[in-house]
């Protein structure tokens, strides 16, 4: 099991993931952040400690204040100096080519997976086998 932190800033979403995961056990330890920016400091506040780092982050893009973009271009910049490899899932509403296209180009980024999850995707995520590129059609 794996530690999972979601950031989203809608609390309807935060709820959907939390019954999903009930039901699919991907992580042991989940946190739900509104807002990137506690996330990353978080992160480098905790760089070296493996144990406090977190497996997975699902991240919205489109956000108040903080977006998903601004996460991803500040996690660029910390993400070499993190002694765990995170997964980032981009999980968005959008399902513009644009915004496939511009998630992709950050080579840390796992998936882009749009709303609203479905159950494959944390089986899928479970078994390592996440290739989504462009939106979900289960």
């Amino acid at each position: 099991m794996s530690k999972l932190i979601i950031i989203d800033d809608d609390p309807l979403h935060h709820r959907i993931v939390q019954l999903m995961l009930t039901k699919n056990e991907l992580a042991k330890e989940t946190t739900y952040a509104f807002d990137g920016r506690l996330v990353l400091d978080y992160l480098e506040e905790n760089r070296t400690k493996i144990s406090a780092l977190p497996d997975f982050i699902f991240l919205d893009l489109y956000m108040p204040n903080n977006s998903g973009w601004d996460f991803l271009n500040r996690f660029q910049e910390i993400r070499k100096t993190l002694k765990k490899d995170i997964q980032i899932y981009v999980v968005s509403s959008s399902i513009f080519q644009m915004d496939i296209n511009r998630s992709k180009s950050y080579s840390f980024v796992t998936s882009y997976i749009t709303k609203p999850l479905m159950k494959s995707v944390f089986e899928n995520i479970r078994r390592k086998n996440l290739q989504i590129t462009g939106p979900q059609l289960n």
